[in-house]
């Protein structure tokens, strides 16, 4: 079937169940179907659509389809050097593009270059009418008004069908070693916030049992500098790369602990906050503004422990028997959620596309 066929069609359907008051259930490989609240409606499969549309390595931006294979787009991104910088996860081989914006999930590079939304460039968009909509573009100065590209990243699918993304890229780094250092949580909260304040080439930092791992990247110059002004053990470069690839697919071992009646919370913390003194495994990342926390807690006390430390608490896997009445986002204020429902009935007001997936009356 030919592009536009697909869209048309698309379209078609999207009118009809508008129409309906239908749920559609957007989706690429499924390969994050675990994340977030619900699964309703019916399967809106987006992998047909597919290809890189455009790709410029010299202006660092690359335009694709909403069911391009991540790994595609980055193979493609690898042939000239450069990559997402935000280290998406894919979870499966099969992960879309669509799908690692739409989710809005980054990896251990995204404390020192940002996250997906803030490499939305442009996107095309199809609303709940079935209509084309085009925001953006394919360079950084393009972006004026509100800006609804960035929007999208992590919207779960909620706001309309993502047909088109145009994102910006980087430069691989010249060099990256990985350092470890033996230290207790509180020291190592301590140290990677002191660094933190240097200019130092550090792309991202984990800490677990008593070990803090530290990678460095850039010029070869900068990282060897940094090597010795920070000290500590220097890990090998195909350990190293096995150990961040594990935290940024959680194939760790750490996140293979998930009792049945237990979950795996994502804490958002300032990263001054010193580790937490509760119950079960814990490991930071991101300089300590990243949490993770396998719980049988209930999410009161998880969300409690999160706001009195200053930020908030998601529930990101969870065992089987583990209550998630309580939602997996933390709830907005009043003010907050009246902003999402403004935008939810400008772009979707029947309430079709992924609905329930973010919130469970969303």
């Amino acid at each position: 079937m030919q592009d536009d066929d697909i869209v048309a069609q698309w379209s078609e359907r999207i009118r009809a169940a508008t129409a309906d008051e239908r749920p559609l259930r957007v989706r690429g490989s499924g390969t994050k179907d675990w994340y977030g609240q619900s699964l309703q409606g019916e399967i809106l499969d987006t992998r047909a659509y597919r290809g890189i549309v455009s790709y410029d390595p010299a202006e660092l931006v690359i335009t694709a389809r909403c069911g391009t294979p991540l790994a595609e787009l980055e193979a493609a991104l690898a042939e000239h050097n450069q990559m997402l910088a935000f280290e998406p996860p894919h979870f499966g081989r099969t992960a879309t593009f669509g799908g690692c914006i739409a989710t809005g999930i980054a990896g251990p590079r995204r404390a020192s270059a940002g996250a997906p939304r803030d490499f939305v460039l442009g996107a095309v968009l199809m609303n709940a009418q079935g209509e084309m909509l085009r925001f953006g573009g394919q360079v950084v100065k393009n972006v004026a008004g509100y800006d609804v590209a960035r929007l999208l990243a992590g919207s779960l699918g909620t706001l309309g069908l993502m047909l088109e993304l145009s994102v910006k890229v980087l430069p691989r780094p010249a060099a990256e070693a990985t350092l470890k250092f033996d230290m207790n949580g509180t020291d190592a909260v301590r140290k990677l916030n002191e660094w933190g304040g240097r200019p130092l080439p550090i792309t991202a930092s984990a800490w677990r049992n008593g070990t803090l791992a530290v990678r460095l990247s850039g010029a070869e110059s900068a990282v060897k500098t940094a090597r010795n002004v920070l000290g500590g053990e220097v890990v090998d470069a195909v350990e190293a790369e096995r150990f961040w690839e594990g935290l940024r697919e959680q194939t760790d071992p750490f996140f293979a602990a998930i009792a049945p009646k237990a979950a795996l919370w994502r804490l958002a913390l300032p990263s001054i906050t010193e580790p937490l003194q509760l119950p079960g495994a814990q490991l930071m990342e991101w300089g300590g503004a990243q949490r993770w926390w396998i719980t049988d807690a209930d999410a009161q006390t998880v969300r409690m422990s999160a706001k009195q430390a200053g930020g908030h608490a998601t529930i990101f896997r969870a065992g089987s028997a583990f209550d998630r009445s309580a939602g997996v986002f933390t709830p907005l204020p009043a003010p907050l959620m009246k902003i999402h429902r403004g935008l939810k009935a400008a772009f979707d007001p029947a309430r079709i596309f992924n609905r329930g997936r973010l919130y469970p009356d969303f």
